[in-house]
């Protein structure tokens, strides 16, 4: 970290004095600045009058999420692959949950999705420091590369051919789930390299869940059943 900004209106705030603490004991700079000059640098939705400038978040090799289960590696892979999710929020929440639930690593499309924001690290609650993402050119061939060494693709959407709790033995393998754009769902090319596409029951009068709120269920499923 190689600075932190903390609104002029909170110097000497009790809220702060943990932050203000740690920095001084890690010997970071501080600076107490006006708060609209803090907004503006911040780039999200309701700062609250903390900010921290830190490196950029170093991008994983695909490879190395691949070979996970390699001699000497505590686990097999347990991936995400997000297809087209463009919601800064939405991303952050599922970043969070993988960091929860175990997943070793994050798929990315480079093109045509959101990528760690402000908005993004925000809504994580600093699980963007934990959780290693990789950004691939194109998502079908990445999930292409990881069915060639063993791990299974499992898809998540509402045209499903079974369902979410019958994935059975499936997860405890070398997995990838991937969770389509909201709205769309998985596009046609992803949805054609998934092993098995499985849903969400909905007992209820709607048809589906915020990408966010069905990664969340879906991945501590994965998760309970490789206990």
């Amino acid at each position: 970290m190689h600075e932190v900004w903390v609104s002029a209106e909170l110097e000497g705030d009790a809220g702060v004095a943990d932050i203000v603490e740690i920095a001084a004991a890690r010997r970071i700079p501080l600076l107490h600045v006006a708060r609209a000059r803090l907004e503006r640098e911040a780039r999200s939705e309701a700062p609250q009058g903390v900010l921290a400038h830190a490196a950029e978040i170093p991008e994983a090799d695909l490879a190395d999420l691949i070979g996970a289960d390699r001699p000497g590696r505590a686990r097999s892979p347990f991936l995400v692959a997000v297809d087209g999710v463009t919601d800064p929020g939405n991303l952050g929440a599922i970043i969070r949950t993988c960091d929860a639930a175990g997943v070793t690593g994050v798929l990315l499309p480079r093109h045509r999705a959101v990528h760690v924001t402000p908005t993004v690290a925000k809504s994580a609650a600093g699980a963007v420091e934990y959780v290693p993402m990789a950004l691939v050119p194109g998502l079908p061939a990445a999930l292409r590369q990881l069915t060639e060494r063993g791990i299974w693709i499992v898809g998540l959407d509402d045209g499903a051919d079974r369902g979410l709790y019958d994935m059975g033995s499936l997860a405890t393998e070398p997995i990838c789930l991937v969770l389509g754009a909201e709205g769309a769902g998985l596009s046609r090319l992803v949805r054609e390299r998934c092993d098995s596409i499985v849903g969400i029951p909905m007992a209820g009068h709607v048809s589906s869940l915020n990408v966010s709120a069905a990664a969340a269920v879906s991945l501590y499923e994965v998760a309970r059943l490789r206990l």
